[in-house]
């Protein structure tokens, strides 16, 4: 399996600041005059990230491919446009296609790139929404409708299917055993647990970790256990999580660190990062996370850590 992030940031898209990009540009254009080479890729390539790519700006969607026929993906934030059109890429838009979408919950930014999903639009492709919320149905057809979105949810043209599940069992869709498990978010937010042919991913974003509540953390290390991807939600610093942003149900990257660690997990993927951060900044917040690793890891598996990146693959 492999993952593929479409939308990587939490809670609203970004864009980058015209001063943000203007630094960026003067900082490049000055690293490759000082450096007195006219391989300018190469200098480039030398570059930290936050001067030679972006973490980019879009909300929530995980692709995960599985070498099947049907697609699956995790929730329609903003970055199920871009989905979609590297779908359509694919295919063109006269070959009909199966969509598996998994939503974690139904706060708006992530299902706000429903409304721009191309496939919908087009007779022949089925697309199926599972989640664990009773109002699922009720929030994709209320964000289509007056005064809201001049495309009422009716005009869809493909076969669009609200699949309920419970928490906790264990589903066989699209080639993959998929698992929901409840995690702590207003309204309630759901992981899910991917699996096939001896690798697993896990999909957990929206979700608060309180690790003093040993009950709690033993029922996330179940779900997260031997995983060789973690998808985990980590927009805030260990301080904002334990004081001024506490119940505001997300988490942080040094408990992911504790629950990946507990879990034997093999890959770590900082996601959903929070909006007023900076390219550098999440730089920055990458790098405390890898230099936490080391410093706690002890006997456990090694556990490698990534920020991920609107457009970055990771093979599981």
């Amino acid at each position: 399996m492999r993952v593929k992030f479409w939308g990587t940031r939490g809670s609203v898209p970004t864009a980058m600041p015209n001063d943000d990009m203007r630094s960026r540009v003067v900082r490049v254009a000055q690293a490759v005059l000082d450096s007195g080479s006219k391989d300018v890729e190469a200098i480039v390539g030398e570059m930290p990230f936050h001067l030679r790519g972006t973490y980019g700006g879009e909300s929530s969607c995980v692709q995960i491919e599985t070498g099947g026929d049907e697609y699956v993906v995790c929730d329609m934030g903003s970055g199920a446009r871009r989905f979609a059109l590297d779908c359509l890429g694919r295919h063109g838009p006269g070959s009909p296609q199966t969509y598996n979408v998994f939503q974690s919950h139904v706060h708006w930014d992530h299902i706000m790139g429903f409304p721009f999903f191309v496939p919908a639009y087009i007779p022949g492709n089925v697309v199926r929404i599972h989640g664990c919320h009773d109002v699922l149905e009720h929030a994709y057809r209320r964000q289509q409708a007056d005064p809201s979105f001049p495309v009422h949810f009716e005009f869809l043209g493909s076969t669009i299917e609200f699949v309920q599940l419970e928490p906790e069992q264990t589903y066989e869709i699209a080639g993959l055993a998929v698992t929901p498990f409840r995690q702590l978010h207003a309204g309630d937010s759901y992981g899910y647990r991917f699996e096939k042919g001896g690798r697993t991913v896990v999909y957990s974003t929206d979700s608060e970790h309180k690790l003093e509540d040993k009950e709690t953390t033993d029922y996330f290390v179940k779900y997260f256990r031997d995983a060789d991807v973690v998808v985990f939600d980590s927009m805030y610093s260990l301080a904002e999580a334990t004081s001024l942003k506490e119940d505001w149900g997300h988490s942080s990257n040094m408990v992911g660190v504790e629950l990946c660690h507990q879990a034997g997990v093999k890959k770590l993927c900082l996601f959903h990062h929070e909006p007023i951060y900076s390219d550098e900044q999440i730089d920055q917040v990458l790098a405390e996370t890898q230099r936490y690793e080391e410093i706690m890891r002890g006997e456990n598996t090694p556990l490698k850590v990534l920020a991920s990146y609107d457009g970055l693959t990771v093979e599981a």
